[in-house]
């Protein structure tokens, strides 16, 4: 059982379910889009930003990642959020008849090992500041944005570090320097060359 002092935050309450099968953590449900119709989940949600900080750790398909970026856009920059990214699985959960319109697993379909590192990560990020970081300047000399074939890079990018390929530049490059640092960069850089090549 791993101890994470913010609030958890995710779609449903089977993704609750699973996530306590591994952290005694506060989880907080948004109830998919009933979050924007509920200015009381907003409300605790920026509370809770304020007293312990909460982790928004939503599906990788496209309703995912509105929650995600409504959750953001209502709590402002200055809250406490961090960001947690499951890998974009295709599949589809036990419980369920068929596979969501992407077709990809949500919170409650990856194994515990995966989500207990995801988290692990997640929490670390202000206790244990990275000695070295990417800068802008390099992820765009790398190629990772403002080039023809930024968008496929930064999908080989994700799959190196296991993140949904539908992040953006920003978020990833936020990501790297504050779970995976420079060097995990420089190795993951350097085999996509390879493979691309």
């Amino acid at each position: 059982m791993i101890h994470i002092n913010e609030v958890i935050v995710v779609e449903g309450k089977y993704d609750k379910e699973q996530l306590k099968k591994i952290t005694d953590a506060p989880i907080i449900c948004t109830y998919g889009f009933q979050l924007y119709r509920s200015p009381k989940i907003i409300n605790s949600l920026r509370t809770l930003s304020k007293k312990r900080g909460i982790i928004v750790l939503t599906d990788s398909d496209r309703a995912g990642f509105r929650i995600r970026n409504y959750i953001k856009q209502c709590l402002g920059e200055a809250a406490n959020i961090k960001q947690a990214y499951i890998p974009a699985v295709k599949g589809k959960e036990k419980r369920k008849e068929k596979a969501g319109a992407d077709g990809l697993l949500g919170v409650e379909g990856i194994d515990e090992k995966t989500l207990e590192e995801i988290l692990k990560k997640s929490a670390a990020v202000t206790e244990t500041p990275l000695l070295s970081h990417v800068t802008k300047a390099e992820f765009y000399a790398d190629g990772f944005t403002g080039r023809e074939n930024s968008v496929e890079l930064r999908r080989l990018l994700c799959r190196e570090f296991s993140l949904p390929p539908r992040i953006s530049a920003n978020a990833l490059l936020d990501m790297i320097n504050k779970v995976f640092g420079a060097e995990e960069y420089r190795a993951a850089v350097n085999k996509i060359q390879t493979q691309i090549k």
